[in-house]
């Protein structure tokens, strides 16, 4: 049985800021010193886990953006509840989830709020973290500029075609062009099993995006074993690495795949003054 008693998340430790830009407002929880991190939550929305993560990237020394796309809130991810809001988004006009339909065009938002992060924090650039339905987020958002470190985690579009990419053939060449330019990589993350983001999408990805896509694939059995409801009851295999299926226990496979992600922000976003970071969970 899914642990299913914890607690909603209040997130009273982030400043809810209401930020606009090209002229649409969204809520954002913001929190931390030091380069900017763009937090993308996984469906169905901002969860005590992917709050949790957030957390642990803000402790690394990184000011964290997590702009609420959908759901509520904080809340724990329980299964009718999950389904609805993914319902909802599929058919938003702001979300691409179907194949050939190119990247989401709230990725267009997104991209702003790296260059937003990026004057507000200053550093060498942004990074981008996106997880399941935002996992090719982070990819899009490669089209600006600040943004010099992307990682996918899990990503899961779109739905229907296990090899294929959100992104067409053209944002992908533009994204190539630019990691071989600007000498950068993205880092992508999936589970061995994982029904939702296949092997055949990250071959598409390396086959798109050439050596500079670097590829970690987890066993199953890393995998926590009692994530809540929408992931037991929804999901029905091992798919989040840093949030619901993440083991939170040190040398476990999850958590040394947080540590690398830390190590890469690291790297890209410094610049040639670090900040100075607290203990790494």
């Amino acid at each position: 049985m899914a642990n299913d008693d914890r607690a909603e998340d209040p997130l009273d430790d982030f400043d809810a800021r209401t930020i606009e830009l090209d002229g649409v407002a969204r809520r954002v929880y913001v929190s931390g010193q030091g380069p900017g991190v763009i937090v993308m939550a996984e469906m169905p929305g901002i969860s005590p886990d992917v709050a949790r993560f957030a957390r642990w990237v803000r402790q690394a020394g990184f000011t964290v953006y997590m702009p609420s796309l959908f759901g509520r809130d904080g809340a724990h991810p329980r299964a009718e509840e999950g389904l609805a809001i993914m319902r909802r988004a599929c058919i938003s006009a702001e979300f691409h989830a179907l194949a050939g339909r190119g990247s989401s065009p709230v990725t267009r938002w997104l991209r702003a709020l790296a260059r937003f992060a990026h004057r507000e924090c200053g550093g060498a650039g942004v990074g981008a973290v996106g997880m399941c339905f935002t996992g090719n987020f982070a990819l899009a958002m490669m089209l600006e500029p600040a943004v010099l470190a992307p990682v996918l985690a899990q990503p899961s579009l779109p739905l229907d075609d296990p090899a294929a990419l959100e992104s067409d053939a053209g944002e992908l060449a533009a994204v190539r062009e630019r990691l071989e330019r600007d000498d950068l990589a993205v880092l992508a993350y999936r589970f061995d099993g994982d029904r939702h983001c296949r092997a055949e999408r990250f071959a598409a990805y390396a086959t798109a995006l050439g050596p500079r896509f670097v590829a970690r694939v987890l066993p199953d059995d890393a995998a926590r074993r009692d994530p809540p409801p929408f992931f037991s009851e929804v999901v029905g295999c091992a798919h989040s690495v840093f949030t619901a299926h993440l083991v939170d226990v040190e040398g476990s496979p999850t958590r040394r795949a947080f540590v690398e992600v830390i190590a890469f922000l690291r790297e890209r976003l410094w610049g040639p003054a670090p900040f100075a970071p607290e203990t790494v969970i």
